[in-house]
């Protein structure tokens, strides 16, 4: 079969319960219909799983799944996707994460990976030369991810890369995540994808290869790299000087960055204190380049004197140091460095670790939980070491932490009361920590994601920049609703194609559409048009929302949490503001074509080529016109 380039050609299925392994491929149709990474995960998905799928049963996959631009020169397409039907909100997982494994999984031979059934015992994959080893991992297993990534490679090769769950996986904590690059913790950190890798008995998949991954045009390649590079490394030159950690000041004087608990709008002296510049000033010893990266926002840091010794790699990213700092009035740098290896060691989402930590601090100030909860432990804001003992609690679901380690939702409903009132999710997800009042289209963007409260849909940057050939030519008022719902709905789609093609979204703001396309054209030998990649997109979109659906999800769970719609701040950059859901979440509806109860309507899958999706629209409606199938 002839592949467009950018594809190895082979997807490999493994079933852990019977050891069966298989080779798969896609036709260039579904490939280009779907691309790579969570657009194609959720053609699988879909296909495989559905409502009556347990996420913790061996009945539920999890995908790895790279894109066409991986592997290549591309600039910043270093990543990988991780997809599974979640156990933390029980509909759409999916988790992205950076590092060098998705370049090697490629380089070994595989577009991406179907993980099926559950092993009798631990094991881990080794994958070379495109061969697959399944070995025995009795003797990892209660192994942290740090020791995990050093063991391995003792075994197999010290060039292997390794993407493992720690004992918050084997444990099936429901905000574990999945991570790669030893020290370096790139994570796959959301959805607790890590606790479905822990069902399956599978701690970790090696991943060694030299093959070089097919590109249609190299030349038109590289001339677009040369154009577009400089462009890059200008706009994202505040990420190189200090990591995501340079967004913190800025967030906070926006009224962006929450703070004790999404409650106060002011924080100043104590962001300044764990900003990226003091990070660069104090602890910052090298910088970590993703695969293809020419910025290297990654920091590498170094603590080895006072009461947080210890730290030696991956240093804490904007949404760590808001969740384990600023939401919980923590302005200790260095412990809170200590709480993000301690996250990463035993596999742990930071920004859902840190939802759950100021939760409870706030539940145990209301009287909600007491001293007899906690193990005779005080919990006070802005305390580092009450988080750095939740955090050890929380990652081996000991204490407290047995309900804190399964999400902010579920931790509520067993303390009863008014504990939900302090549990802010959507749909089970803990929201990114930047904050809807600040930047209005966050608030439709977090109740709409597939996934649950992400920020990964984009919107929020167009409160600060302008993409003129998505119809944009200007930033929007941060404040206002007019328009928010059908900028969200572009957006989504957009930033969606970046996790299918497994770009850095972080270079959205640098470069078009256009100039993505043409990365796509030249290393597949496609001459895909704008309308037709964006269509992609919005296909995408449609089928995770047609998974959700079929899962129970309607405008019901569209919703944000009541402190984010009625709470306003009384000072800060966002006093005295609160979002207006419901315009545009109406909004939103309309523009995407579906009705006003958030169902996508028969025309529009249709229209989208998922004619087959139809009949599992809400009461089982048959559409029998028409005989086409699912793009």
């Amino acid at each position: 079969m002839n592949l467009p380039g950018g594809y190895m050609g082979l997807f490999l299925r493994v079933d852990l319960t019977s050891r069966k392994i298989e080779y798969h491929s896609f036709s260039e149709d579904i490939l280009r219909a779907y691309i790579g990474g969570a657009g194609l995960g959720a053609r699988i998905l879909y296909n495989e799983t559905g409502p009556d799928t347990e996420p913790l049963g061996p009945e539920n996959v999890l995908l790895f799944m790279t894109g066409p631009l991986v592997g290549t020169k591309t600039i910043c397409s270093g990543r990988h996707a991780v997809v599974a039907k979640s156990p933390l909100t029980n509909v759409w997982g999916e988790a992205d994460a950076g590092g060098t494994w998705g370049a090697v999984l490629k380089r070994a031979g595989f577009d991406g990976l179907i993980i099926q059934g559950t092993a009798d015992r631990p094991v881990y994959l080794f994958l070379y030369e495109g061969k697959v080893q399944i070995r025995d991992a009795e003797h990892l297993w209660g192994l942290n991810t740090y020791e995990t990534d050093e063991a391995i490679k003792a075994e197999t090769t010290p060039k292997a890369v390794i993407v493992s769950i720690g004992p918050a996986g084997e444990k099936l904590s429901c905000i574990a995540g999945i991570f790669n690059d030893g020290k370096h913790a790139r994570a796959a950190g959301r959805c607790g994808l890590g606790a479905v890798m822990g069902s399956k008995k599978l701690k970790a998949i090696a991943v060694l290869g030299n093959k070089k991954v097919p590109v249609a045009d190299p030349e038109r390649l590289n001339i677009s790299n040369k154009k577009l590079a400089p462009k890059i490394m200008e706009k994202l030159r505040r990420y190189r000087d200090y990591g995501t950690a340079g967004g913190v000041l800025g967030a906070a004087a926006l009224g962006d960055l929450p703070v004790k608990n999404w409650t106060v709008g002011s924080w100043m002296k104590g962001a300044e204190k764990i900003s990226g510049e003091v990070m660069t000033e104090k602890i910052l010893v090298g910088r970590y380049h993703c695969a293809s990266c020419v910025v290297g926002c990654g920091r590498i840091v170094k603590i080895d004197k006072g009461p947080y010794r210890g730290v030696d790699g991956a240093g804490p990213e904007y949404e760590t140091l808001a969740g384990l700092g600023s939401v919980c009035m923590v302005d200790n740098l260095n412990a809170i460095a200590l709480a993000n290896q301690l996250c990463n060691q035993y596999g742990i989402d930071t920004i859902s670790t840190g939802h759950a930590v100021a939760f409870a601090i706030e539940a145990y100030e209301k009287g909600l939980i007491t001293k007899a909860d906690t193990g005779g432990m005080e919990l006070r804001w802005g305390d580092p070491d009450v988080v750095i003992a939740l955090v050890h609690q929380i990652g081996k679901r000991e204490g407290i932490g047995e309900i804190l380690a399964d999400g902010v939702k579920r931790a509520a409903e067993k303390i009863g009361g008014l504990a939900s009132e302090l549990a802010l999710e959507v749909k089970g997800l803990e929201p990114a920590f930047h904050d809807p009042r600040a930047l209005s289209s966050l608030a439709v963007a977090y109740a709409t994601h597939p996934r649950g409260a992400c920020h990964r849909g984009g919107s929020h940057t167009m409160e600060r920049t302008a993409l003129p050939e998505l119809g944009y030519d200007k930033p929007l008022d941060r404040f206002v609703s007019e328009g928010k719902g059908a900028l969200t709905a572009v957006l989504q789609d957009y930033y969606g194609l970046y996790n299918s093609l497994k770009l850095c979204q972080f270079i959205a703001p640098a470069i078009a559409p256009t100039d993505v396309l043409e990365w796509l054209n030249a290393v597949t030998g496609w001459e895909m048009d704008l309308k037709e990649f964006l269509e992609a997109g919005e296909r995408h979109t449609n089928l995770k929302r047609m998974y959700n659906v079929r899962c129970g999800i309607s405008r019901k769970d569209d919703r944000l949490p009541l402190r984010l719609l009625t709470h306003k701040l009384e000072d800060g950059g966002a006093a005295g503001m609160v979002p207006h859901l419901g315009t545009m979440l109406s909004d939103y509806y309309r523009y995407r074509g579906w009705t006003q109860e958030g169902i996508p309507t028969p025309d529009k899958l249709r229209q989208l080529g998922l004619c087959s999706e139809i009949n599992h629209l809400p009461g089982n409606i048959k559409i029998t016109a028409t005989k086409t199938t699912s793009r």
